[in-house]
């Protein structure tokens, strides 16, 4: 089931109290008892918006049908006017209680990701660029790589996957350590899945971002690439560049 929309629910809520709003019709002149409310607007626009906001109270107060509430005598819809105001109540504690808060679960600051990824698309993801953002962040780390193998022969997938080989370097060929080689199944294992990762970002991530023009991300999703892109800059930043003797 999706999250609900608290602002969304809220809105309607308020609509249905405004449409279904009563005014007091007290006695006529020489009579008693005779006093009723009625709808300020035509019954079959209040019909019509309770029809909305039944499903939103069956979400939020599921019992409101059959509460043990006061009854507002003589008043059309005082049920569903009652239930309305108690779940707004109930919704907008909610939305207080998660603003300040928060859902307990951690949170990613863009700004903690690595200098050569946040740095680069600061200006792009601040004015919602966000797909553009991540392509940047890819071509950034690309070009630190380049700068710091001193190669243009080679870039994004394959620069990587060949740097971090677990090959001993050739010429032409220096590789990024993470570690130094001690002929553990680690060693080859963090470095064949540093070249493995470099190659899925790139696939999966880069290339499609730079063929799909028409195709915006949200931000969500963006985030979770650029933290992709900021765990292998960190690698390449970090690491050690091993030549050929």
């Amino acid at each position: 089931m999706t999250r609900m929309n608290r602002e969304w629910a809220i809105s309607k809520l308020q609509a249905f109290l405004a449409t279904a709003s009563i005014t007091y019709i007290p006695d006529a002149p020489n009579s008693f008892g005779l006093w009723t409310y009625k709808l300020d607007q035509p019954r079959a626009d209040v019909q019509a918006a309770a029809q909305i906001i039944e499903q939103v109270l069956d979400r939020v107060l599921p019992g409101w049908r059959t509460a043990d509430w006061p009854e507002g005598k003589r008043q059309p819809y005082w049920r569903e006017r009652e239930a309305a105001n108690r779940a707004i109540a109930q919704l907008e504690a909610e939305q207080e209680l998660s603003e300040n808060l928060g859902s307990g679960a951690p949170q990613l600051d863009a700004a903690t990701l690595h200098p050569w990824v946040w740095g680069s698309v600061q200006g792009l993801w601040s004015s919602g660029h966000f797909r553009e953002a991540v392509g940047m962040a890819a071509k950034a780390v690309n070009a630190q790589a380049q700068a710091k193998l001193a190669r243009r022969d080679l870039s994004e997938a394959k620069l990587l996957a060949d740097a971090f080989s677990a090959k001993p370097p050739i010429a032409g060929h220096p590789r990024l350590r993470l570690d130094t080689d001690d002929g553990s199944d680690t060693f080859r294992s963090r470095h064949d899945g540093a070249g493995s990762f470099a190659r899925g970002v790139y696939s999966a991530i880069r290339n499609p971002i730079a063929h799909e023009l028409d195709h915006e991300l949200d931000e969500n999703q963006a985030l979770e690439q650029l933290a992709a892109f900021s765990i292998l800059a960190r690698w390449v930043d970090e690491a050690a560049v091993e030549t050929a003797q």
